[in-house]
């Protein structure tokens, strides 16, 4: 059956004549009526009787009408339905990200994410190795440091710098840190034996200091920030910290607050393919906002 034909038809059968069927579709009344006729030759039936006073629905005209109202209804649902999807996106987002950023800066601000797009469903998946994006472990990813990956679409989130912290009941058990030499005296938190470690450089404390014997204060050595913070605000001893992971933690400490410990970059990442999802780039704008709202 020609779609052009039964478009018409239907706007025939809903308007009762072919003049005012006419002037909804754009058509004239000539026009029109060569088609109901074209498609009344297609089915081999008589789908209207023609009269000095309109038309008549025939028994298979009234057939085909409640098949076509069927037929419209469901597309026009289904056109709303792409167009709400297009104007609030919607469906399943995954995204992936190192563990500490997840867990300190990201899922804290999840809520509001949903509160405005309530139709997204997220999947966090943490991991200190990068997933494959091409191969769609995930949709998203937000890496730190630059993706090696040719084929990914990168947005720079933001830079992340790293300072010295400490908390105020260790400062008051082990004395102050005034001086970079200081470190040689303190008990020290590092990051080590994790993917980050090229990122983060875990010795620099030690080279800070100017006394290899520092080597020997390192009391807890962590592959994971978080732990390391967790660590640092008991009262274990200092650590260089990303200040994202502070940014909140008022009760901790900046020591030597004038040095300035490794900073790398951090990006949003996809597969080219994901470059037109909605769900996608309100999720992006959205993290955006949250960086310029935070500067660390």
């Amino acid at each position: 059956m020609d779609w052009d034909k039964l478009r018409i038809f239907h706007a025939v059968a809903e308007a009762g004549s072919f003049t005012s069927a006419g002037k909804e579709l754009n058509m004239s009344q000539s026009a029109v009526s060569r088609q109901i006729a074209a498609l009344e030759e297609d089915l081999g039936v008589i789908l209207f009787h023609r009269h000095s006073r309109g038309l008549i629905m025939t028994e298979p005209g009234e057939t085909l009408r409640e098949t076509a109202r069927e037929v419209f209804a469901k597309l026009a649902m289904t056109e709303a339905a792409l167009s709400e999807s297009r104007d609030r996106p919607s469906g399943r987002l995954t995204v992936t990200t190192t563990v500490a950023f997840a867990s300190i800066w990201l899922t804290p601000r999840l809520r509001e994410f949903n509160r405005l797009y309530p139709e997204i469903s997220l999947t966090l998946l943490t991991s200190d190795t990068a997933l494959d994006l091409s191969m769609r472990e995930a949709d998203v990813g937000i890496r730190m440091g630059a993706p090696t990956e040719p084929d990914l679409v990168r947005r720079h989130l933001m830079t992340i710098h790293s300072h010295i912290y400490a908390s105020p009941a260790y400062l008051a058990e082990a004395g102050p840190l005034e001086r970079p030499t200081d470190l040689a005296r303190h008990r020290l938190i590092v990051y080590g034996q994790g993917p980050l470690v090229s990122l983060t450089n875990p010795h620099w404390l030690i080279d800070l200091s100017g006394d290899p014997s520092a080597q020997d204060r390192i009391v807890l050595e962590a592959n994971n920030v978080y732990c390391m913070l967790q660590a640092v605000e008991s009262g274990l001893g200092v650590a260089s910290l990303p200040d994202y992971a502070v940014a909140e933690h008022t009760a901790l400490v900046r020591v030597l607050p004038d040095l300035q410990g490794p900073s790398f970059e951090c990006y949003f990442v996809y597969a080219e393919e994901m470059r037109h999802s909605a769900r996608l780039s309100v999720f992006r704008d959205y993290l955006q906002k949250q960086v310029a709202r935070y500067q660390f």
